[in-house]
């Protein structure tokens, strides 16, 4: 099922779909990384943007 742009909040905020690309851009942004590393963190970690976040934090 695709991502709806109608609703959005709640879980949409704390899971990053890599499918999105608006989605990569903004949370690339929103940690100051690149997407490449973005989506390397996703595969480390999976996608629940609090664990990005701090496996990106510990890698710098």
């Amino acid at each position: 099922m695709p991502d709806s742009k109608s609703q959005i909040g709640g879980q949409d905020r704390k899971r990053i779909n890599l499918s999105e690309d608006y989605e990569v851009r903004d949370w690339a942004k929103k940690f100051n990384v690149t997407p490449e590393q973005l989506k390397a963190a996703v595969g480390a970690v999976g996608n629940e943007a609090a664990a990005v976040e701090a496996h990106l934090k510990q890698s710098r």
